[in-house]
C-alpha cells in the first residue's frame, strides 16, 4: 500500500484506470484535472498492489474537520473487478481505519450510490452504518 504523490506517473498508469472504472463518465483529461484540484483540497490516493506489482485497489480519501469531529472521508474506494471478493478491498479499508485512528479521527465516512447494492453489502459486512442521506441538486440540469 502506497500513497501516490501528485506528478507520480502511477497516478495515470495505476490510479486513473481504477477510478475511471468506478466513474465511467470521467475522461482521462477529466481525471487529470480532478486529481490536480483535489490534491490541493487534501485528497490522497492510496493504492494497493499485488505481489506482481499490479495495482489492484485504490482509495481516494481526505481528513476533514467537521462539526461531528475529525473524519477520514473516503471519496472513492475501488477494487479491480478481476480480484473483487478476494479480501483486498476489506484490507484496504482496514488500513484506512488504522490511519484514521492514528490521525485522531472519530469516524470514517463515505457516500455510496443508492443503487450500488454490492457496495452496500460490503460496507455493512464491515460494520458500517447508514447514518445520513446525502442530498444533491444538479446545477447543470435545465440549462
Amino acid at each position: 500500500m502506497i500513497d501516490i504523490a501528485p506528478g507520480d506517473r502511477a497516478l495515470q498508469s495505476d490510479v486513473a484506470p481504477l477510478i475511471r472504472s468506478l466513474r465511467p463518465g470521467l475522461s482521462p483529461a477529466g481525471f487529470a484535472a480532478f486529481a490536480a484540484e483535489a490534491y490541493g483540497q487534501g485528497l490522497v490516493f492510496t493504492a494497493a498492489y499485488d505481489e506482481r506489482g499490479r495495482c489492484v485497489a485504490v482509495a481516494g480519501h481526505r481528513m476533514l474537520a467537521t462539526s461531528r469531529g475529525r473524519v477520514l472521508f473516503i471519496d472513492d474506494l475501488v477494487t479491480d473487478p478481476q480480484v473483487r471478493s478476494g479480501g483486498i478491498g476489506g484490507w484496504l479499508l482496514a488500513q484506512l481505519e488504522d490511519r484514521a485512528r492514528q490521525a485522531g479521527c472519530q469516524r470514517i465516512e463515505l457516500d455510496s450510490g443508492v443503487s450500488n447494492h454490492g457496495a452496500h453489502r460490503f460496507y455493512h459486512a464491515r460494520r458500517m452504518s447508514i447514518v445520513a442521506l446525502h442530498f444533491a441538486h444538479d446545477l447543470s440540469a435545465g440549462q
